[in-house]
Formats: structure tokens, sequence, C-alpha cells
């Protein structure tokens, strides 16, 4: 990767932070996670409580690259159909007409996504993995600039089915937002003061940083970038460590260590440097796996935790000089 495609990139995660942070309070890692996602071309599971700005920030970052976003409310009645779209007749054609439904976004938050039935989550697989979906034996492409952020609440049990394990290995990142500091829910609260309502947008000035051909151009880059074989073998231990555990009973798959590949790459590329360093695979490794560990029952009884598990990995694990 050429120094002035790290240093574009790197200005342009700068730009973003700087724009999110003129709505959003706090929440670094969270908006640095979701970075990496966008430019490494990942989907991302958002899990954490109503009322933690999940989906403002969301809207916020497509505002910030002026991409089309869409927002899918997940219930039990929602059908496949309601996702993908359906063909409906046209009398005035005497034709039937493909009508897109709301997966044919740039941005698509799927909020709640667990509040829905294996079949409807299932019609997420082929988009999100291909890129594209099929109705009645026609195959229509997704924008070249797509990205799932899904939400579920980690709380509220009732009325829920679990992902599947296949639609949860495509997710990049199970990125995991906690409550604002003191200080944060403060500033939180001045801003309501103030009388500026956090849902117009418009109000607090934001700047478009980019748009889908500076996406584009970032995500080429970043898959395209090598790192030094030493780092190649220090991921692969990680991801063979975690099936070697005691505690789990399904451990990451070569699919996740391709997934922790291109977030080590993007970390580094959003830090505007043109190296990868071991830093950078730690740093992205619990958000990358966490979601990829299946821990033992005894495990989960004994009160162990899948974020436990990787940081006695990564502690344990010898970093390369």
């Amino acid at each position: 990767m050429s120094s002035s495609i790290e240093d574009n990139i790197g200005s342009l995660s700068e730009s973003t932070r700087k724009e999110i942070g003129k709505i959003i309070v706090g929440q670094e890692d969270v908006i640095e996670q979701l970075l990496i996602c966008l430019f490494a071309g990942g989907h991302v599971l958002i899990e954490g409580v109503p009322g933690i700005a999940k989906t403002l920030l969301v809207r916020v970052l497509a505002r910030l690259f002026d991409c089309e976003f869409k927002r899918i409310q997940f219930t039990p009645d929602l059908m496949p159909a309601d996702i993908i779209g359906t063909n409906v007749f046209d009398p005035h054609a005497q034709a039937f007409q493909f009508r897109k439904g709301p997966i044919f976004a740039q941005f698509v938050l799927g909020d709640e996504i667990n509040r829905a039935p294996a079949k409807t989550q299932s019609a997420l697989l082929e988009a999100m993995q291909e890129r594209q979906v099929t109705v009645d034996g026609t195959t229509y492409r997704l924008p070249g600039i797509f990205t799932v952020f899904a939400t579920q609440n980690p709380i509220e049990q009732e009325g829920t089915y679990p992902l599947p394990e296949a639609q949860l290995d495509r997710f990049m990142m199970k990125i995991v937002v906690r409550y604002p500091s003191e200080e944060q829910e403060v500033a939180i609260l001045r801003t309501h003061q103030l009388g500026l309502r956090i849902e117009d947008l418009e109000r607090f000035g934001l700047t478009t940083v980019g748009g889908e051909k500076e996406l584009l151009a970032a995500q080429d880059a970043i898959r395209q970038r090598t790192i030094r074989e030493e780092l190649l073998a220090y991921l692969a231990r990680i991801i063979r460590a975690t099936r070697e555990h005691l505690q789990v009973e399904v451990g990451a798959s070569p699919r996740s260590g391709i997934m922790l590949l291109m977030a080590g790459k993007a970390r580094a590329a959003l830090e505007g440097r043109g190296h990868v360093l071991p830093d950078d695979i730690k740093a992205v490794a619990k958000p990358v796996l966490r979601h990829r560990l299946w821990l033992k029952p005894g495990a989960e009884i004994d009160g162990f935790t899948a974020d436990e598990i990787l940081d006695e990995i990564l502690n344990r694990i010898e970093i390369p000089r």
C-alpha cells in the first residue's frame, strides 16, 4: 500500500471520528471497531441495551459517507420477502416486476435481529456472504458498498431466537456497547438541555467526509496489503489455541482467521501506518472472535466468558518480535 493511500485512509478515519464526536459522546472503542469493519468490508453485530445510541451511530456514519440508509425492524412476523423484496404483478405492463426490499441499500440496520425466526434471519445469509439475492431464480446484485449493522439486546430474551451459527460467522465483529461514564452522561444531558434533538442531524452541522468511491478504494487497498510471515503465524496460533482450549466446545474456524487478518490490516491503515503490528491483531481479536467460540456447558455454568478465554490466550501466546 503506497504512503499516499495510507495517509488518505488515516485522514478519512480522523475526519470521521471528528464529525461523529459532534453528536456521539465517548464510545471511542466502539467507533474504532465500526470503522474497522466498514473499511475492511465486513458486517457488524452490535450488542447493547436500548437507549445507548446504536441506531444513531449507524445513521451518522451513513450521513458522513453519503450512503443510502435503510432500517429493518425485526419482529416475529417478519417474512424473508419483507427483507429482500418480491415480484409484484404490474397490470399496465401485464408482467411481474421485482420490487426491491430494504436490503438494497448501502447501510442496512437490522434492529433487534434476534426477534425474527430463523427462516427470516437466514434471508440475510446470501446477501451478507455473496452480496446478492435470488428471487424466483433471478439474481440481483447489491450495491458496491453493502454493510449490515445488526443490533441485539443482551438482556431481554423473551420472544427472541438465537442467531444460527452460520449467520453469526458472517459478522466480522461482535461489538459490545456499554453505558457511558458519568462525565459522558452529563455531556449527553447538557446537549439535550440546550434544545438539540439528536434525531435532527441537520442541526449538528455534519460535513460529508467521503462517499462510495473513497470507501471502495480504501477497502481494495486494505485487501491488497500484505503482512509479515511471522505475524501470519502469530495469528494462526491464536485461532488454533481457541480450538484446543479446555473450556471451548467449538473454536474459531479458518474463516475467523481471515476476518482477524482483514481487521488487523484495517486497524493499521486507519492509524495511518504502512505495516501491521501484533498490537493490531490483539486489539481486534476479541470483537472478531468472541461470537465464534462455543463454550462447553460446564464452562458457562462456572462463569467463564469468551472474552476471558481470549484474554488468557492472548496473554499466553508469545508475541513475534
